[in-house]
């Protein structure tokens, strides 16, 4: 097996595994497992990065249960309420994404 054969497994079997780290949230109309990172979003904040900052919740999942197009200002519904995309990052297969509330509306 190799080393990203290796991650990819662990994503499920450890980071995403519901007995460990992760929860289910609905993503636009899809039940996930996610891991919510509020402490790391807050340290992440400290260091004043764009979109960081606004941002009001830090999800964090497999790449491949998201939507393709997460670029900055996509709305994304998680949990039936309409978030706005502040960031996002993908790293082997993991994608960590920084939302923050629809005030608008």
């Amino acid at each position: 097996m190799t080393f990203k054969e290796q991650i990819r497994q662990d994503l499920d079997t450890v980071f995403l595994n519901l007995d460990e780290f992760a929860e289910l949230r609905r993503v636009e109309g899809k039940q996930i497992p996610v891991v919510v990172d509020n402490d790391q979003l807050v340290k992440l904040k400290q260091g004043q990065i764009l979109g960081l900052v606004e941002a009001d919740m830090l999800l964090m999942g497999k790449q491949a249960d998201f939507p393709a197009d997460m670029e900055p200002g996509r709305l994304l519904n998680v949990d039936g309420r309409e978030m706005i995309v502040t960031n996002s990052v993908t790293d082997m297969g993991l994608i960590e994404v920084a939302l923050r509330q629809n005030r608008t509306g």
